[in-house]
């Protein structure tokens, strides 16, 4: 399943890539968010891909959720529209998530498309303030991640879940809209018990960052407010309460290394760019707490389907955490 939003050529390569898949009998759905470029009639009639057209912009999430709803097969696979999958790609990640019951999702190796000698992802990592990364993003490919294991969670660009489990605790969090839509789901599900199997051999090639851009404010916007949505709906109380020291450390960090010219604030060049860095945060954390209400509403829900209790949860996230410099 693919999403897609005014992307012709990128969605042309992603197509092609699945019409190379050694798998068989898998069914292609294109889920098109409005897009005006002529891609979703492209989709149906050089693919012949079965395309769900959206009016507007509908988002990642609301987007995605019309795939799973449509999508017949017993698992389900997400491509981004931006991304090329090796031909074993689908197999591999079915072998994995059918491998055992409990494996609820399944997380792809995903390379820099520009640069294939660079990991993108390697499964989910994430800081204790939310803010979460993929595994392994920007290291050199030297075989440290060719080994088969449990990850925290796959990263949304290329992975497979379970649909028998998207029922059972359900999709996408519409109001994420875009980004953490993936670490909310798959912290959702591995509260429920189930776990997420990375497979190397299931190889995905990324254009990082060509959705919005890394320079985009609405980008860092919608990151920041899904960080504190994240945190206040699933975190056990114990690191949520924690949840404003972390933020601090994390941005003294990114502080640190902005003096140096390093890290993510490098795409906001000079003061201009630092005040659109301090506008969009502040934006973020603003837009969270108007949506604060519903997501604590939607954290009592949780309840109905939690096998790992609040301690447990805490233990996972701490795991699997991001090293300040890391995140930063």
């Amino acid at each position: 399943m693919v999403v897609n939003w005014n992307r012709k050529e990128l969605l042309r390569a992603c197509l092609l890539s699945l019409t190379r898949q050694s798998a068989t009998g898998f069914e292609t759905i294109v889920v098109d968010n409005g897009s005006t470029d002529g891609s979703a009639e492209m989709a149906e009639r050089e693919f012949g891909a079965r395309v769900i057209r959206n009016h507007e912009n509908r988002g990642f999430c609301a987007a995605n959720n019309q795939g799973i709803d449509a999508a017949q097969g017993e698992f389900i696979a997400l491509l981004n529209n931006d991304a090329e999958a090796e031909p074993a790609w689908l197999s591999e990640l079915h072998a994995a998530c059918a491998s055992r019951a409990e494996i609820g999702m399944a997380a792809s190796k995903i390379l820099v498309w520009e640069d294939p000698t660079r990991i993108d992802k390697a499964g989910h990592l994430i800081f204790p303030d939310g803010q979460n990364r993929g595994r392994g993003t920007g290291d050199l490919d030297r075989g440290q991640y060719d080994r088969e294991e449990e990850v925290l969670w796959p990263d949304g660009c290329a992975a497979m879940y379970r649909k028998s489990m998207l029922a059972e605790i359900g999709g996408f969090d519409e109001d994420f809209f875009a980004y953490a839509d993936d670490a909310e789901l798959g912290l959702r599900a591995r509260i429920a018990g189930y776990r997420c199997l990375y497979t190397p051999r299931a190889v995905v090639r990324h254009h990082r960052g060509s959705t919005l851009g890394k320079g985009s404010v609405w980008r860092l916007t919608l990151i920041e407010r899904n960080r504190v949505l994240l945190a206040a709906k699933l975190f056990p109380w114990s690191l949520l309460l924690l949840n404003p020291f972390y933020y601090a450390l994390r941005l003294a960090a990114g502080a640190l290394l902005a003096h140096g010219n390093e890290g993510d604030t490098v795409h906001f060049p000079g003061i201009g760019g630092k005040l659109r860095i301090a506008g969009a945060l502040l934006a973020g954390d603003f837009g969270a707490l108007r949506l604060l209400p519903r997501i604590l509403a939607k954290r009592a829900q949780i309840a109905r389907f939690r096998k790992l209790p609040p301690r447990e949860v805490r233990r996972l996230l701490l795991a699997h955490r991001l090293t300040l410099r890391e995140v930063a």
